[in-house]
């Protein structure tokens, strides 16, 4: 099959790309870099032309709320409209678990406006709810941190490493569209705060998380379970401990 990857030069999207890829599929790439931009849909007719499905992995620039909003919004539709006149068979999107629990949270909220878009484009879909990913511990910290300190909720989390989200994303590109959302998570149920905690200590990084149940993700308090999946989650097997070593920070 011909797959189009919006977003297919990123963390998520050049996995998914090099896994079709790998099982004969004609897996393409597309991102601004690409000359394909959703927001204005320049070169959205062109790289749909022929494809049967089309995989939205991409991300708003920026997280402020307005700007996200008006990202998903307006990139959703354009992708809709044009896979719509393309004849495409099978809309992937990737989306968040607990995005429709935070309301308060703007970039939750923004990805609620797309699953809705995508449910409503008369396309045959599959939505993907992901956990947060291992690799979002430098910006967790960065994001919390004031001085020498992190201050990080006690929210439960169940953390997923990005190739067993894209092998989750591949498969269900390759397969028939659900008409469903599913949720997919690590194996292991922590906090935020310790699971940020034992990152930055294997990191030496001499930061000090403090668990401060006031602090917020993403503008919103998550609690102790919106961030964790609902039951019948798909559950990956990369434990934190194996992933940290295989993952050592960028110089």
């Amino acid at each position: 099959m011909k797959i189009v990857v919006i977003g297919g030069t990123g963390l998520i999207g050049s996995k998914v790309v090099r896994m079709l890829s790998e099982h004969g599929h004609e897996a393409v790439a597309a991102s601004p870099a690409s000359g394909v931009n959703t927001l204005t849909g320049e070169g959205l007719k062109e790289v749909l032309r022929d494809a049967q499905v089309v995989v939205d992995v991409s991300n708003s620039p920026s997280f402020a709320d307005d700007d996200v909003l008006a990202f998903f919004r307006t990139a959703t539709g354009n992708i809709a409209g044009a896979g719509r006149d393309a004849g495409v068979g099978h809309y992937v999107a990737l989306s968040v678990v607990g995005s429709d629990r935070l309301p308060e949270a703007g970039y939750l909220r923004a990805k609620v406006v797309q699953e809705d878009l995508i449910k409503e484009s008369g396309i045959p879909y599959s939505i993907v709810r992901a956990t947060q990913f291992l690799e979002f511990v430098g910006g967790i910290a960065h994001s919390a941190t004031d001085g020498g300190t992190v201050r990080l909720p006690a929210a439960g989390v169940q953390p997923i490493a990005a190739q067993d989200v894209a092998t989750v994303v591949a498969r269900t590109a390759a397969g028939e569209p659900l008409n469903a959302t599913i949720e997919i998570a690590g194996p292991e149920v922590l906090t935020m705060d310790e699971w940020i905690r034992q990152g930055l200590a294997f990191r030496a990084d001499p930061r000090t998380v403090v668990t401060d149940d006031e602090a917020r993700y993403f503008g919103a308090k998550p609690g102790k379970d919106g961030l964790l999946p609902g039951p019948g989650a798909q559950l990956a097997g990369t434990r934190l401990a194996d992933w940290l070593p295989a993952n050592p920070p960028v110089k």
